[in-house]
């Protein structure tokens, strides 16, 4: 199995890499990962991960910047319907528009905003950054053998108001109720990074390696 981390200047790839890199190596007893920029390579691969961080309006306008590769995402995906990972803004780019630094359009893969979330609370504090417990659908395919209420590690802003609720697989409280997860068919976000989320991160990429 191959899996392509997708680099468009966006994202601690390096930490990416290595997460995914154990996940397989764990799942397979083997690794097949490789971190491409270039949408001639997309084809050559089983499953797709898109890291991101920074704002979603630069995260778009970098992708765009790379010829063809946002036609051949949606190519794979959506006709293909080969497995992609979002990770943080990537998760975002399914969206159908980020309102951020004068607003951008997303993918529209998933129907819903990107906004910056409301403080109600005011000892807290944006960025969102640092461990929070999550509430899990447990439908998911994606936290299979996951705990709820578990920990994972976010560092945000901005979060994906998503329409329709089945495609919601876990949300967190800051201080109200935001999505920290998304699931539809083949397409899989994570607003938390689980490069970073220590064993219940390395989990996560595992369920999707088995996907």
């Amino acid at each position: 199995m191959k899996i392509a981390i997708i680099d468009y200047e966006s994202g601690n790839l390096k930490s990416v890499s290595k997460a995914v890199e154990l996940a397989s190596n764990n799942i397979l007893n083997k690794s097949d990962v490789k971190i491409i920029n270039s949408a001639g390579e997309l084809k050559n691969f089983d499953k797709v991960v898109l890291p991101g961080q920074g704002s979603f309006k630069q995260c778009y306008q970098s992708l765009l910047s790379i010829d063809g590769i946002i036609d051949e995402l949606t190519n794979i995906v959506l006709e293909k319907q080969k497995p992609i990972l979002g990770i943080c803004v990537g998760m975002q780019l399914f969206s159908s528009f980020g309102d951020e630094d004068g607003g951008s359009k997303g993918f529209d893969w998933i129907k819903g905003i990107v906004n910056k979330i409301n403080l109600t609370d005011k000892n807290l504090k944006l960025p969102h950054i640092g461990w929070n417990n999550i509430s899990i659908n447990q439908k998911s395919k994606l936290f299979s053998g996951i705990e709820n209420e578990s920990h994972f590690y976010f560092v945000h802003s901005f979060a994906f108001d998503v329409e329709n609720d089945q495609f919601i697989s876990a949300t967190t409280n800051y201080p109200t109720a935001i999505v920290s997860a998304v699931e539809k068919d083949n397409i899989f976000g994570t607003q938390f990074h689980p490069e970073k989320s220590q064993e219940n991160g390395i989990k996560i990429l595992e369920n999707f390696v088995k996907l």
